[in-house]
C-alpha cells in the first residue's frame, strides 16, 4: 500500500521510505506536482508492466486536463462539467462506459449478478472519476472494483477525486455545493487504507488547485474539451431551448 502525498499539501506526511520514493519517481514530475496520488496493491507497477498503453493514455489525460473556474460554477442537476471533461478526455482515446454483465452459476441455478456502470473502461482497467459526488460512491466504485476484479473482469481500478484543500478555492470563489461529505480525497483514503476495494489494485489521483485556470477572468485560457460525435449541436439545441422557455417567462 503506497500513498503519495504532494509535499506541500495539507494532507502531506513525512518523507515517504525508499521503496515509495522509487513509485514516486515513476511519476512524471507535472504529475507529481499537480495531483496527490495513493496506490493499493502495486496498482501502478501493474500498470506500467501489463498495461502500457492504458497507462499512458491515463497520463496523457491528466497531463492536460485544467480546472476551470467556469465548470466549477456551472449549475448543479446533472453531471459536472469537470467529471465530463475528464470522460470525454479518455473516450477520445477509445475508452468506453461499460456494465459487466456477471452472474454465479450453483450446480444448475444461474443467478444474476449486475454491477453498477463504469464510466471509463479499456481493456481490463476501469476509471470513475468521482468530482462532487455523495462520498457513498466511493464505496459503490470500490465495491464495484473488488467484485469485478475476483471475477476476472479488470485487472486496476482508478479513481480521479479532488484535493480537500480546494475547499478554500470554492470558498474564495463563493461557491457553496461543494460539501463535507461528497466525494474528496479525506474521504477516499480511509476507504483505500482499509482494503475497500478488496485485493484489486486500485490508482487514486487528487486534483489540487495547481490545476485552477481563472478563466472567467481571463476568458483567452479557457479551453474547449473534445466533444462526442453530435454533442455540441444537441447542447445548442438544449440551451436555445431553455433559453426561450426563459424568454417566455419573462414576457409573463
Amino acid at each position: 500500500m503506497v500513498s503519495l502525498p504532494l509535499p506541500s499539501s495539507p494532507e502531506g506526511i513525512a518523507q515517504p521510505e525508499p521503496a515509495i520514493a522509487m513509485v514516486l519517481d515513476s511519476l512524471p514530475k507535472h504529475i507529481r506536482d499537480r495531483y496527490l496520488v495513493k496506490e493499493v496493491h502495486h496498482a501502478i507497477a501493474v500498470l506500467q508492466s501489463d498495461f502500457p498503453e492504458q497507462w499512458k493514455e491515463t497520463l496523457a489525460v491528466l497531463s492536460e486536463f485544467r480546472l476551470f473556474r467556469s465548470e466549477i460554477e456551472a449549475p448543479g442537476g446533472g453531471r459536472s462539467p469537470v467529471a465530463i471533461r475528464l470522460d470525454r478526455a479518455f473516450q477520445e482515446f477509445g475508452w468506453t462506459d461499460h456494465v459487466f454483465n456477471t452472474s454465479i452459476k450453483v450446480d444448475e441455478t444461474v443467478r444474476e449478478k449486475p454491477t453498477h456502470k463504469i464510466d471509463n473502461v479499456k481493456g481490463r482497467v476501469a476509471i470513475e472519476p468521482e468530482w462532487n459526488n455523495k462520498d457513498p460512491f466511493f464505496d459503490r466504485d470500490l465495491n464495484n472494483f473488488r467484485t469485478l476484479f475476483e471475477r476476472g473482469a479488470i485487472s486496476v481500478g482508478i479513481i480521479i477525486t479532488r484535493a480537500s484543500e480546494l475547499q478554500d478555492l470554492f470558498d474564495r470563489i463563493g461557491k457553496e455545493s461543494y460539501g463535507p461529505s461528497t466525494t474528496h480525497w479525506q474521504k477516499l483514503v480511509p476507504r483505500l487504507d482499509g482494503d475497500a476495494g478488496g485485493g484489486c489494485p486500485v490508482l487514486a489521483f487528487g486534483i489540487t488547485e495547481a490545476l485552477y485556470i481563472d478563466d472567467v477572468k481571463n476568458p483567452g485560457e479557457f479551453k474547449e474539451r473534445h466533444f462526442l460525435y453530435g454533442e455540441k449541436d444537441s447542447i445548442a439545441k438544449k440551451f436555445a431551448k431553455e433559453s426561450k422557455k426563459g424568454g417566455k417567462g419573462d414576457k409573463k
